[in-house]
């Protein structure tokens, strides 16, 4: 199992470098115009969301000044895989207070593997990683079996109470993925498939992270890391000027696509969260223009012109 085991330490070693290199030397941008309030950003959002078909929500926090802005920011979303933020924080919960540990072996079996997103289900079992690899894996990946390997260990219904705790009651993860058998909510399953969320609660989410308070500053830190090494670029980042950091997470089903992040511009200095999740999408395509990734790096160009007066691609 060694030679897997290396293998597997060779690509996690690789993503942490993909999430160092993802803090460029800032690049200076041409003034498109004076920063804005968010409330006078709505307009131009309205309008490039009356353009899409389907349905939108937006939540976006300006980690400066608290000022929030939402459209359907209270209604509900399918999650597809940006529960796996929620499943992190849990994580990290567990570790904090020590009923985990990072260095935790957990061992991959044939039986665990599952489709989808991911690099796990192609590798030879049996074969032993990390919590921590898992983690990285889960979010940088999206990989649905290193997913599941964790809510193994943490337990479906911890999430939600853990969501619950943080305020954040609309949040909630039914069962492990393609496992609807595991499923605590068959109902909710039936309708929402692996978790339920809205625009605002996942947008509070990643401010309590980038603020420090999800679990404790420390795991913060690492769990920042982890959403910097974010493998797909297709929405949020897909406009943004050289030398802005986005630590986000995706979400991808038929009929939904989704991304929230935290954003970070470099001149001027400005932080923010941005959460866009769409459903009943017409255009169901997997190609990397798919209507709504396109939307969604439209509002990420609308939001950080408007907050930092930089103008992007």
């Amino acid at each position: 199992m060694s030679r897997h085991r290396t293998s597997l330490t060779t690509l996690t070693t690789r993503l942490w470098a993909i999430a160092a290199a993802l803090v460029p030397a800032a690049t200076a941008t041409p003034a498109a115009a004076q920063p804005r309030p968010l409330a006078a950003l709505r307009p131009a959002l309205e309008e490039r969301i009356a353009r899409h078909e389907g349905t939108v929500g937006v939540a976006v926090i300006d980690l400066a000044t608290g000022d929030t802005l939402s459209i359907r920011g209270d209604e509900p979303f399918p999650t597809a895989s940006i529960i796996k933020v929620p499943v992190l924080v849990e994580v990290f919960h567990q570790v904090e207070h020590g009923r985990l540990h990072l260095d935790d072996p957990i061992v991959l079996l044939d039986v665990d593997k599952r489709p989808g997103s991911g690099l796990l289900q192609y590798l030879t079992a049996p074969l032993q990683i990390t919590v921590r690899d898992a983690a990285l894996l889960m979010i940088a990946l999206s990989d649905n079996t290193a997913t599941n390997l964790l809510v193994d260990k943490i337990g479906i219904r911890s999430v939600g109470v853990r969501m619950d705790s943080l305020g954040l009651p609309r949040t909630e993860l039914h069962s492990k993925v393609f496992d609807r058998a595991s499923s605590i909510a068959p109902d909710s399953s039936a309708r929402w498939g692996l978790g339920v969320t809205t625009p605002n609660e996942m947008a509070r989410l990643l401010a309590m992270i980038y603020r420090g308070e999800a679990v404790s500053p420390e795991a913060s830190k690492e769990m920042m890391r982890m959403l910097r090494a974010q493998f797909y670029g297709e929405g949020i980042p897909r406009y943004l000027p050289p030398g802005t950091r986005v630590a986000h997470k995706t979400g991808s089903i038929n009929e939904s696509r989704h991304d929230c992040g935290i954003v970070s511009s470099r001149e001027p200095q400005r932080d923010y969260v941005l959460c866009v999740l769409t459903k009943e999408n017409r255009d169901t395509s997997w190609r990397i223009d798919n209507e709504a990734h396109v939307l969604i790096a439209d509002l990420a160009r609308i939001v950080h012109e408007g907050l930092t007066g930089t103008a992007t691609q």
